[in-house]
């Protein structure tokens, strides 16, 4: 890194230690530093112009200029700039926040609790599904189902439920009795000749398998994201969520859908709850909750749920969990006109029709040598990519292909992510059609200058 002995780049490198990075190398390189943005563009201090392909991430919905969410957090730090929601304690912005996130659940709620972050709001989650089986008596039903390649986030049990090795390696993970099931990506886990159903079948045949071997007693609730974002932008094979619901039902065991990325618009409905038609007792909300403006995050429960925690806080004398953050007025109010402009702007239909052209143009490149998949629903995407088709993989690294093609990317004006060998592509939901377009071309012009840097014959397709 070439930076002045004052400048953001030498400071950061010199004081600031930075999630998801390696810290020793990042005192070489230093970091990219962002220094201002518009619309779906952002500023770096050299001055180049990038296209934000993840939505900072994957949750900057409006953009980075909604001059409606700087007013609404100016007014409201104007007039209350904190308060919370202890001991009784209230104010306007969280109580028309908590109705409104209430009153758009596609399934039942009952009650809106608040805190800062996904990941808090899956600690909040668990902690409430252990408390609520302690309320039923139900004292051994303390075990948890998730998928291989989850995101749930990364508190201390949150990471516990993510399912990614780079989250665990090095960490020690203290919440005991958790279960991992296949991921559900067909691409990549289907066996031979076998159809997506047959597919989502074998999975729910798992998931039973699993429950019984544990003790369906034992077994408090499934987290699932209802498409997978940052364990590769997996999308449910046909017929799955039905299959395993049912299997849930069954055993009567909770489902809690983490919709920090899916949800507010990215999967083309409201919320990934809809697209799959899923009814979940519980529902984590984040990321464009806010537009990422400001940290907020909700979670919602329905009676179910709610019915017991309030017998048993009666019983003790209080429900002994909350955040000094957590319903924060300013971020509520943010909260509360973003999800006014997503349904004013109409904002849900068009990234769907916004999504359909952009997978459309990826599909498109699917003969590239180096296109392993396409995937993707609503304006959520991802591409593996291959150096060998047949055998899907890629170098000698896991990663190292999709890395490269990553460096390339942003080198072509477009800010990505690879997940493993997988490049994301989730912009914001203001999109234009242009700029989808703009975006494909991007992205082809990287495509080709990450084949032409790899060694001759390392391609086999």
């Amino acid at each position: 890194m070439t930076a002045t002995p004052n400048s953001a780049e030498a400071r950061d490198t010199a004081y600031h230690l930075h999630g998801y990075t390696n810290a020793r190398k990042h005192l070489e390189v230093g970091p990219l530093v962002i220094e201002q943005g518009e619309n779906i563009y952002v500023v770096d201090s050299a001055g180049n112009r990038y296209i934000e392909a993840m939505a900072g991430l994957w949750s900057t919905a409006l953009g980075f200029s909604e001059k409606r969410l700087v007013q609404a957090a100016a007014r409201q730090m104007e007039k209350l700039p904190f308060y919370h929601t202890f001991t009784h304690k209230s104010h306007g912005p969280v109580v028309d926040l908590a109705e409104k996130l209430v009153s758009i659940a596609p399934v039942p709620m009952s009650k809106a609790f608040f805190t800062n972050s996904g990941s808090e709001a899956i600690d909040t989650a668990l902690k409430l599904i252990w408390y609520r089986a302690n309320a039923l008596g139900q004292h051994q039903r303390k075990k948890i189902i998730v998928r291989n390649r989850a995101y749930h986030g990364v508190t201390i049990a949150g990471s516990c439920l993510t399912s990614l090795p780079g989250n665990h390696r090095s960490f020690d993970l203290i919440v005991p009795g958790v279960s991992r099931l296949t991921c559900p990506h067909y691409w990549r886990e289907a066996k031979a000749g076998e159809t997506e159903e047959s597919f989502a079948t074998r999975l729910a045949e798992e998931l039973e398998q699993t429950i019984l071997g544990e003790g369906p007693e034992t077994i408090a609730a499934f987290f699932g994201e209802p498409v997978m974002g940052a364990g590769g932008v997996v999308v449910p094979p046909r017929t799955y969520w039905s299959k395993i619901q049912a299997v849930l039902q069954k055993y009567d065991i909770l489902l809690v859908a983490d919709e920090v990325i899916c949800g507010f618009g990215r999967t083309g409905n409201m919320f990934g709850t809809q697209t799959y038609d899923l009814k979940p007792d519980m529902m984590v909300l984040s990321k464009q909750l806010s537009s990422s403006y400001l940290p907020a995050s909700a979670l919602l429960i329905n009676d179910r749920v709610f019915e017991p925690i309030a017998d048993e806080s009666n019983r003790i004398g209080t429900l002994g969990h909350g955040y000094t953050g957590g319903g924060h007025p300013v971020p509520a109010a943010v909260a509360l006109e973003t999800i006014r402009i997503i349904e004013e702007e109409n904002l849900v239909a068009h990234a769907a029709a916004m999504g359909e052209r952009l997978r459309t143009g990826l599909h498109k490149l699917e003969a590239h040598p180096l296109v392993g998949e396409v995937r993707g629903v609503g304006l959520i995407a991802a591409v593996e990519l291959v150096t060998d088709k047949s055998l899907k993989s890629g170098l000698e690294l896991p990663g190292q292909l999709g890395a490269l093609a990553n460096t390339h990317f942003q080198e072509a004006g477009v800010i990505s992510r690879n997940m493993g060998d997988a490049l994301a592509f989730c912009p914001p939901l203001i999109i234009s059609e242009n700029q989808v377009d703009d975006l494909l071309g991007r992205f082809r012009q990287a495509l080709d200058a990450t084949l032409a840097s790899l060694p001759i014959g390392s391609v086999k397709n």
